[in-house]
């Protein structure tokens, strides 16, 4: 009965049109970023920072990405492992190449070019939707994995194929490149949670602001329908390149933070087809046109197979049943659950979630 909009008095404008205007969801944000940042990072084990928690941020920042693209301008798009790659690649490079480039800079401008190369393949949106703009963006995938396959100079001429991450390359700032700051920050899973957590929490706030503003209004009026948003005065195309720009930043800085902050090196066969997938599934099982949808279904199509694992190791012990076998039937569980989610909420976790909270508001009175 206390969650709700009814006697919840603003008298301003402003206060009108907070990002949360319910104080218990304000509250709610607060406890939670707090307990993220003081109460995680103290008890959760380094398992649980490197498998679970940071490659879980990083794929919900890709899956916000593709979101902006897919759910809230309505422009599919099948390359997202490719822009990953882009600002993965961008973040190497910058920082090898340059003396001064530091860490929190070379997530940005990896961010800004791939939101360039996001432009380009997103030009075919102007004339073609639909099914065919799903071709035209998965040639973004196909010519990723071509270019740093053709042209070792990105790698650094590394006859492997992959690279690893050297230590100088964690700098926060300019010659910082062997101080104990590093060896104890950065080579810490903490550490490396941390700046995770720091840089999906800005993006989500920046995203949220985006989506609340004129642009994102324009975004959901081409959406809806793009005609009638040219009708009444909505530049189109630059609403639609714009999204793509935005929509490829955010998965250029997931693509630099999963190499960085996640698996300690650089290999384009990790950005790979099947990964654009994943983060389609993502982006469908969590909600179109969720920023909360888009961690939802990170969460949901990462973690709950690694739970269906853990779980028949805990109750069956460990080695009793042939790890491939729970690894097979835990993909038939969670197909399932997705199958039997879209036909019972087709608006994915988001609309679940949103459900849940309507029925809270109106408690305990009947429905």
């Amino acid at each position: 009965m206390f969650y709700r909009e009814a006697g919840k008095l603003v008298g301003s404008f402003g206060k009108d049109r907070r990002m949360l205007p319910l104080l218990e969801d304000r509250w709610l944000a607060v406890l939670f970023v707090a307990f993220m940042y003081f109460v995680v990072t103290a008890i959760a084990s380094d398992y649980m920072f490197t498998a679970i928690l940071i490659p879980i941020m990083v794929l919900g920042v890709a899956t916000l990405g593709l979101n902006i693209a897919v759910g809230y301008t309505g422009q599919l798009s099948l390359g997202t492992a490719g822009f990953m790659c882009f600002g993965a690649f961008s973040a190497f490079n910058l920082i090898l190449r340059i003396d001064w480039m530091t860490i929190p800079l070379a997530f940005f401008l990896s961010g800004m070019i791939a939101g360039g190369v996001g432009i380009i393949f997103g030009l075919p949106s102007l004339r073609i939707k639909g099914f065919y703009l799903i071709v035209s963006t998965l040639a973004a995938q196909f010519f990723a994995e071509w270019v740093f396959n053709a042209y070792p100079w990105f790698l650094n001429y590394t006859s492997s194929g992959v690279v690893s991450l050297p230590m100088h390359h964690y700098r926060v700032f300019p010659g910082q490149e062997n101080t104990p700051f590093n060896a104890a920050f950065w080579y810490s899973s903490q550490g490396r949670y941390l700046v995770t957590l720091t840089v999906t929490i800005l993006l989500v706030l920046a995203c949220k602001n985006l989506v609340r503003s004129n642009t994102g209004r324009n975004w959901m009026a081409v959406r809806d329908m793009d005609i009638a948003a040219k009708v009444i005065g909505i530049p189109v195309a630059k609403t639609k390149l714009m999204a793509f720009f935005i929509s490829t930043f955010y998965c250029g800085v997931a693509g630099a933070m999963y190499c960085y902050c996640y698996i300690g090196n650089l290999d384009f066969m990790i950005f790979n087809l099947r990964r654009s997938f994943l983060v389609m599934f993502m982006v469908i099982v969590g909600g179109l046109g969720s920023i909360l949808g888009s961690f939802l279904g990170a969460i949901f199509v990462y973690a709950w197979p690694i739970l269906i694992t853990r779980g028949s190791d805990f109750i069956f012990g460990g080695g009793a049943i042939d790890t491939a076998f729970i690894e097979n039937n835990s993909k038939i569980v969670v197909g399932t659950i997705i199958i039997v989610l879209l036909i019972r909420e087709p608006g994915g976790f988001a609309a679940l979630w949103s459900s849940s909270k309507q029925k809270l508001r109106v408690w305990p009175f009947a429905q």
